[in-house]
């Protein structure tokens, strides 16, 4: 059996919360875990919460949140995807498909129709594997002080639901991003 394969698939649990404790078990507690404090961003906590665990060791979440967004014309919200993490040292084991996929079946249950995160340009292909679509728009989301910014992570968007169609247009977060 490879180093890279778990005798038994890993479970992806649905947390109760998730604490900065919890992110710095998988991550570590630097201060730029997710490398995007050079952005200078205010972000929204997530919601919901999913993990896996790797004996008593959380090694895996993803966090949602609904969102408020403008696409064009059209008012709707959106599912945030956000907080995706891996452990370093678990990483290229498909945890990270795992996770993902059961936050956005559970996506599929809160209404909207599509799910949007936000990613270092070095992450793109993976997401693209999973099946999300990077946006050509810029997005403006909102800051404190009534800002509005031009996001400077790729946008990227997936369908939640059969015939789901992205708007064309410019898009803006009608909050801070998550």
């Amino acid at each position: 059996m490879s180093d890279n394969q778990y005798p038994v698939a890993p479970a992806v649990v649905r947390l109760p919360r998730y604490t900065k404790a919890e992110q710095d078990e998988i991550l570590g507690d630097g201060d730029d875990p997710f490398g995007v404090a050079a952005t200078g961003l205010n972000w929204l906590p997530k919601e919901e919460h999913f993990g896996i665990r790797h004996g008593d060791r959380l090694v895996a979440h993803t966090g949602l949140l609904r969102l408020p967004v403008g696409i064009g014309d059209t008012r709707t919200e959106v599912v945030g995807v956000g907080g995706v993490a891996v452990a370093p040292d678990m990483q290229g084991r498909g945890l990270a498909r795992l996770v993902v996929t059961a936050a956005l079946d559970h996506a599929r249950t809160m209404g909207p129709q599509h799910a949007l995160l936000f990613c270092r340009p070095p992450l793109v292909p993976l997401y693209q594997h999973l099946g999300w679509h990077p946006l050509d728009e810029d997005v403006l989301v909102e800051q404190p002080e009534t800002r509005l910014v031009t996001m400077p992570l790729r946008t990227m968007v997936t369908p939640l639901h059969d015939k789901a169609h992205w708007p064309s247009g410019p898009v803006r977060l009608f909050s801070l991003p998550m």
